[in-house]
């Protein structure tokens, strides 16, 4: 865990329960190195879907690959398989 640099003193009315399953979840010894784990997690979680996001919008739609439905096997449904006039996805029902 990163060394604490900056405390403040706060009141929090917190389910005792989740803060002893958390505890436990991340082998913290104490409740407040359990409520700092967490924070440690939530932050670290949001800065990695920030992250992602960033790296899929640099990917520009155009660059993803196609997929080529002629290509699949005949083993594929009916439903799946190219048409004539390009690919479709068919129900069943007529």
């Amino acid at each position: 865990m990163a060394k604490v640099r900056n405390r403040s003193h706060k009141h929090f009315q917190l389910d005792s329960v989740k803060i002893k399953r958390a505890q436990k979840a991340l082998r913290a010894k104490t409740e407040t190195e359990t409520i700092e784990r967490a924070l440690d997690l939530a932050i670290a979680e949001h800065e990695s879907n920030r992250l992602a996001l960033e790296a899929n919008d640099d990917c520009a739609p155009d660059c993803l690959p196609r997929l080529d439905l002629g290509s699949l096997p005949e083993c594929l449904p009916p439903n799946l398989r190219r048409t004539g006039g390009g690919a479709r996805l068919s129900t069943g029902a007529m």
